[in-house]
């Protein structure tokens, strides 16, 4: 069985990204053809990069990305649950992403994203830099618009049509993740 990584992309005080990963990991856990696990950013302690030498090598020197890379190397695909910062990528995450290479290789990444447009321009940067990683981004999509998914106060309140998106976006990542695996042997 393919395992999947759930991360959550942001770690500042009082985030929705939490709120949104906890829903997308609560109904991935209702299927049977993968296991599904949450990893907050929040607790990995990760500081800005502070390897001397290129991901690339995988020559790492502090316990930090050892354990970092443990936990990335364990799951054959990941669902980002990504804000959009910016018309960009959350800092954290890609700081995080940054620490690693052949971690990320050959598996498959799918995209829960939110922000005022969505965060469909953050989930645009990252299919580049999936590219980069080998890694294979799959199409389906979840976005979260601030308009419709989010109470006046911010709070996270998916609608219907969220909820539906969620099942193609686990079934190509799935599917991906397995597929992949011959590459990753």
């Amino acid at each position: 069985m393919v395992r999947i990584a759930i991360i959550v992309g942001s770690t500042r005080p009082n985030r929705n990204g939490r709120a949104v990963a906890d829903w997308v990991h609560e109904h991935a856990r209702e299927r049977g053809d993968a296991e599904f696990d949450l990893v907050d950013l929040a607790e990995q302690g990760l500081p800005l990069l502070d390897e001397p030498l290129p991901p690339s090598l995988g020559q790492y020197t502090k316990d930090h990305t050892k354990a970092w890379s443990a936990t990335v190397a364990r799951y054959d695909g990941y669902v980002f649950v990504t804000p959009e910062y910016n018309h960009s990528v959350p800092a954290a995450l890609k700081n995080a992403v940054d620490f690693l290479y052949a971690e990320w290789n050959n598996k498959s990444i799918g995209f829960v994203s939110y922000g005022g447009a969505g965060g469909t321009r953050a989930v645009e940067a990252w299919r580049l830099v999936a590219a980069e990683l080998q890694m294979a981004d799959v199409r389906a999509q979840v976005f979260l618009p601030f308009s419709s998914d989010f109470g006046p106060d911010f709070a996270f309140a998916p609608t219907p049509g969220a909820t539906r998106a969620l099942q193609p976006l686990f079934d190509q990542v799935v599917a991906w993740a397995g597929a992949l695996k011959s590459l990753r042997a």
